[in-house]
């Protein structure tokens, strides 16, 4: 354990020059962040680094370490409802959110009061899964004061699923309406417990290296995504996805995608791209779903794009 707020596992120890504590965002959510500092005299800039669904600051390590060595900070903060951040629901284990614009609202306030103050400019933002999706709907409000953008999955669509996406949508929403949103959607929870058959990663160190951050913090547990978690994330797709909002992008966007992702489909990535001028689309063969817990062979093509196009050219 490193502090009282983010904590080590054997395998996983935090980077150093860490600033940690807790925020209250607009509507007095508690919410957990750290922002790491490089050893660079000169840093470079930061990256605002925007975590999926069910992470925490911890799975993220190592990905912070490869970026600070390479003269960057990074500022992180777990989402509302999940990580070290404070729950909304009694249950504790129930994936929630009551709007999605609410994630937005915590990014934009954590930029504006935390990371503004306290980190160093020029200011970038990367988003794995559900953080690229947040990413992507709040960019047209971020243009001028994020230079650059990377998401990786972003979670505009979904895989495998037993009903059309707007199928979905008006199901979920309409079970909000009628007071289930803060049931769990049906379906079995993945086992996150046995690296075989995950459909994650590939790798099974970083697998079990994940593994043990739960087992030393089981308060960081999320279970499944309950109805209106899943209403409001449709429905944040769909806007995504709109042509007219990807026009509406300014800022130059790297999007990564996993060409063996079974949780987001690859097609529906590639088909968003054809359609936003602001982007440049790379797809990493073979690798699944968490690109940067991946076998080497995957992770560092993304980590060598990741820095290649940020801090990019003058």
């Amino acid at each position: 354990m490193t502090s009282s707020i983010i904590f080590d596992t054997p395998d996983n120890p935090a980077p150093q020059n860490a600033i940690t504590g807790y925020f209250d965002t607009h509507d007095g959510t508690k919410l957990r962040y750290a922002i790491f500092r490089s050893k660079a005299t000169l840093a470079k800039g930061t990256i605002v680094l925007l975590q999926g669904r069910n992470e925490t600051i911890e799975k993220y390590y190592e990905t912070i370490g490869n970026l600070t060595d390479a003269g960057l900070w990074v500022a992180t903060f777990d989402w509302r409802g999940q990580g070290g951040s404070q729950r909304l629901l009694l249950d504790s284990n129930a994936g929630y959110v009551e709007h999605f614009a609410d994630y937005e609202r915590d990014l934009e306030f954590f930029l504006e009061n935390i990371v503004l103050p306290d980190a160093r400019l020029p200011f970038y933002v990367i988003g794995h899964s559900t953080g690229g999706l947040i990413a992507l709907s709040a960019a047209p409000r971020l243009t001028n004061r994020v230079e650059r953008m990377a998401v990786f999955s972003p979670f505009i669509g979904l895989s495998h699923a037993q009903f059309s996406q707007r199928t979905l949508r008006i199901l979920t929403r309409l079970a909000s309406q009628l007071g289930f949103g803060k049931y769990p959607a049906p379906g079995r929870q993945n086992s996150s417990a046995d690296f075989t058959g995950n459909v994650l990663t590939s790798d099974a160190a970083r697998f079990k290296r994940n593994r043990a951050i739960y087992e030393t913090c089981p308060q960081f547990t999320l279970g499944r995504p309950s109805l209106r978690w899943i209403s409001e994330s449709l429905r944040t797709m769909k806007r995504v996805n709109d042509p007219a909002h990807l026009a509406s992008i300014r800022i130059p966007t790297l999007i990564m995608g996993a060409g063996a992702d079974s949780i987001v489909p690859i097609a529906a990535i590639e088909e968003m791209a054809t359609r936003f001028r602001a982007c440049d689309l790379i797809t990493v063969d073979y690798a699944r779903h968490e690109m940067f817990q991946e076998a080497d062979l995957y992770r560092d093509q993304v980590m060598a794009a990741l820095t290649t196009f940020i801090p990019g050219e003058a």
